[in-house]
C-alpha cells in the first residue's frame, strides 16, 4: 500500500508488483486512504510508501488498526513512528548520536530554543514524528541566519504538538559514513553506504536527497545491527504484548570520531534501496510471498 502522492509506489519499488506477479502473488497497489478498497478482501497488507501519515498520525493509526494482516503490525509502527523509541533503546544500552530533545509540553520560548542549540559545528533539526517527505535540516551554529532558520524550524515542529530532536551532524566520508542494513523476515538482505546531503533551511515540502552504493557488512556493524535487532524485539514485545516477525527492518548506523553509533530504526515509509544491491526486490518479493502463502 502507499500514498495517494504516490500512487505507483516510489522508484525504489516500482519492480515489486511483477517480482510479486512472478511468483505467484497477485499484487494490488492501493492507497491507504482511498475509501473504495475493501481491505478486508486483501490476503495480506503490506505498508510501503505512506508518505503523508505523520500529517494526520491518529487517522492512520486508526486505520492501521482495522487492517487485517497488516505488515508491518499496526501496534509496532504506532511506536517506531515517535522517534523518542531512541531514547529507550539508549536505555538498553545501544550506542545512539547524543540528542537534546525539545518537548511541546515545555512551553519554550525563541530564547529558550536558542539557547539549546549548539554553540559550534554544524547540527541538525528534525521532528520526533516525520515522514519520507518531511524535511530534517542540516544548520551551521556560527552563521547567524542558519541558526535563525533552525530556531524557525524547531518551533514549527513544537508548534504542531510534535517534539524536536536537535543532533551533531557527523561529516560522512567512505570511511566515515551513514551506513543501512535491510533485513526481510529478520534475515540480511542486503546494505548500502549513503552521501546524504541535507538541506541548510527548513523546507517541509522537500526532500533529503541522497545517493547510496552496495555495501560489505563489516563484523562491526553486523554486530551492532544484531544488539539493535534483539533490543528491538524486546521494547516490540513490551509495548504490544508480543513479539513480531518484520516484513523488513532497515538499520541506520553512522561510523563517527566516537565510533560506530545507531543512527535511525526503520520500519515504515522508507525506503530500502532496492535499486542499489542485485536481487534485492526478487528478496523483498520472495519475504512477501512467504507471509502471504504461509
Amino acid at each position: 500500500m502507499t500514498s495517494s502522492d504516490l500512487p505507483d509506489l516510489s522508484d525504489d519499488l516500482v519492480g515489486l508488483p511483477d517480482a510479486l506477479g512472478a511468483l505467484g502473488v497477485d499484487a494490488r497497489i492501493a492507497v491507504w486512504d482511498d475509501p473504495a478498497v475493501d481491505w478486508s478482501a486483501a490476503g495480506l497488507c503490506v505498508v510501503l510508501t505512506i508518505t503523508d501519515y505523520a500529517d494526520r498520525p491518529e487517522e492512520f493509526f486508526r486505520w492501521a488498526e482495522t487492517v487485517p494482516r497488516l505488515l508491518n503490525d499496526a501496534g509496532v509502527l504506532r511506536w517506531i513512528s515517535d522517534k523518542h523509541y531512541l531514547s529507550e533503546l539508549e536505555e538498553r544500552g545501544l550506542p545512539t548520536i547524543k540528542t537534546t530533545w525539545l518537548e511541546p509540553a515545555a512551553n519554550l520560548s525563541k530564547h529558550q530554543v536558542h539557547t539549546r542549540m549548539p554553540a559550534l559545528g554544524d547540527f541538525v533539526v528534525k521532528s520526533a514524528l516525520s515522514s519520507n517527505r518531511h524535511t530534517t535540516g542540516r544548520y551551521t551554529a556560527t552563521d547567524g541566519r542558519s541558526r535563525s532558520a533552525a530556531i524557525q524550524h524547531a518551533l514549527n515542529i513544537l508548534q504542531k504538538g510534535n517534539a524536536a530532536l536537535i543532533q551533531r551532524y557527523f561529516t560522512m566520508s567512505r570511511e566515515n559514513g551513514e551506513v543501512s542494513l535491510v533485513f526481510f523476515n529478520g534475515l540480511l538482505s542486503h546494505a548500502v553506504t549513503k552521501e546524504g546531503i541535507l538541506q541548510t533551511e527548513a523546507d517541509p515540502g522537500n526532500r533529503p536527497r541522497s545517493s547510496a552504493r552496495f555495501h560489505e557488512v563489516t563484523r562491526e556493524e553486523w554486530h551492532l545491527a544484531e544488539e539493535v535487532r534483539r533490543h528491538l524485539h524486546a521494547a516490540i514485545k513490551h509495548h504490544t504484548g508480543r513479539d513480531h516477525l518484520l516484513i523488513y527492518t532497515r538499520i541506520d548506523m553512522l561510523h563517527t570520531d566516537e565510533g560506530l553509533k545507531l543512527l535511525e530504526v526503520n520500519l515504515m515509509d522508507v525506503t530500502l534501496y532496492l535499486t542499489a544491491a542485485p536481487g534485492a526486490v526478487e528478496s523483498l518479493a520472495n519475504a512477501i510471498a512467504v507471509r502471504a502463502f504461509p
